[in-house]
C-alpha cells in the first residue's frame, strides 16, 4: 500500500508542469514547482539514488514564493542514462551545466543540493557555474569514510563491491534488493513518530531503486565515495548556507564546522534530533533557514 505524503496537501496546491530535455543524447526528466513568474529561481539536485521526489517535502515549503525546478539526475528516476560515457563527477557536472544553461534564465539562479548533490552542486560551481546563492543541505562535509559510522560506508563499498562483481542479472537484483533497501532506511531515519517512518520506509521503497542499469549506479556510487564537498572549498566563493544535521551519520557536524571556516561567505546551521534525512523528517525547518538565506541575499 502506498502511503500519502504529509505534504501532499501543500503539493496539490503549487502549480506543477513536467518537462524534458536532451543532454549527451539523453532525455533529462524535470519538474518546474511554483509560479513562472516567482522573482527567483531555485534549482533542486538530489542525492544518490533518489529522484525528485525525495525533496518534494522541502519544495512543498518554497514553491508558494520561489520557481523550484527539480530533475531526475542521468540514469535515475525517470532520466536516462548517458548512452556513451561514464556517470562521474565531471559527467555529472557538464550535465548540470547544460542543464541550467538550456533553462536560458535571466539571472543566476540558486543551485540546492542534498547529500550527493551536494558534491554535485559544489563541483559544478567550482567549475565556473553561477549561482547567486548555493545551498547544501546534508552536505558531504568530509570523505564519507571518515564519517562517524564509516563502518556503514566501508559495508556499502563491500555491497557495490558484490554487485558489481557478480553476474548481470543477480548484481542488478542485488542493487534493488528491497531488504538491503529497507535496511538503509532504518539506519538512516532518527525519528521516534511511528507514521513518519512508515513514510519514509515507503518512499525508500519506491524510489531507491528507480536506476537506469547497474553500471550508471555503480559509476555514481564511486563519485560519491571520491569526492566530498570539502575538495571544493577554496572555489566556493559566494553566498553558501550548509543545512547540516546534528545526528548525520555521514558527516559530523565537527566536519561541518571546519567546511564553513574554509568557505569564504559561508553559514552554517545546524537542525537538532535529525539525521541523513532533513529533507524527509526536517523540511520545514530547512525551509525557514533557506527563507531566511534568501531574505537576507
Amino acid at each position: 500500500m502506498t502511503l500519502r505524503s504529509p505534504f501532499q496537501d501543500l503539493l496539490d496546491h503549487i502549480p506543477t508542469t513536467a518537462g524534458e530535455v536532451e543532454i549527451r543524447g539523453a532525455r533529462t526528466a524535470y519538474w518546474t514547482y511554483g509560479p513562472p513568474a516567482a522573482p527567483r529561481t531555485i534549482i533542486v539536485v538530489h542525492g544518490f539514488r533518489g529522484d525528485h521526489h525525495g525533496l518534494e517535502p522541502i519544495v512543498a515549503q518554497l514553491a508558494g514564493e520561489y520557481r523550484m525546478i527539480s530533475p531526475d539526475l542521468p540514469g535515475f528516476g525517470d532520466s536516462e542514462a548517458f548512452p556513451s560515457g561514464k556517470h562521474d563527477m565531471p559527467g555529472y557536472v557538464s550535465w548540470l551545466r547544460a542543464f541550467i544553461a538550456g533553462l536560458d534564465l535571466a539571472e543566476p539562479p540558486v543551485i540546492l543540493g542534498h547529500s550527493f548533490g551536494s558534491i554535485l552542486v559544489s563541483a559544478a560551481v567550482a567549475d565556473g557555474l553561477e549561482a547567486s546563492t548555493v545551498i547544501l543541505i546534508n552536505p558531504i562535509a568530509a570523505p564519507a569514510l571518515s564519517g562517524p559510522r564509516g563502518i556503514l560506508t566501508r559495508l556499502a563499498v563491500f555491497y557495490y563491491w558484490a554487485a558489481k562483481t557478480l553476474p548481470e542479472r543477480p548484481g542488478f537484483a542485488l542493487l534493488r534488493s528491497r531488504v538491503i533497501t529497507r535496511i538503509t532506511s532504518i539506519a538512516m531515519a532518527k525519528t521516534r513518530d511511528r507514521a513518519l517512518r512508515a513514510w519514509i520506509h515507503d518512499q525508500h521503497d519506491r524510489y531507491f531503486s528507480a536506476f537506469a542499469d547497474r553500471a550508471s549506479v555503480m559509476d555514481a556510487f564511486r563519485a560519491s565515495i571520491t569526492y566530498d564537498v570539502s575538495q571544493y572549498a577554496p572555489k566556493l566563493t559566494g553566498r553558501t548556507l550548509l543545512i547540516a544535521a546534528e545526528h548525520d551519520d555521514i558527516t559530523s557536524v565537527a566536519q561541518q564546522r571546519v567546511l564553513v571556516e574554509r568557505l569564504k561567505n559561508g553559514r552554517l546551521e545546524v537542525i537538532p534530533e535529525v539525521g541523513h534525512l532533513i529533507h524527509y523528517e526536517s523540511p520545514v525547518q530547512a525551509a525557514a533557514i533557506i527563507r531566511d538565506e534568501l531574505g537576507a541575499a
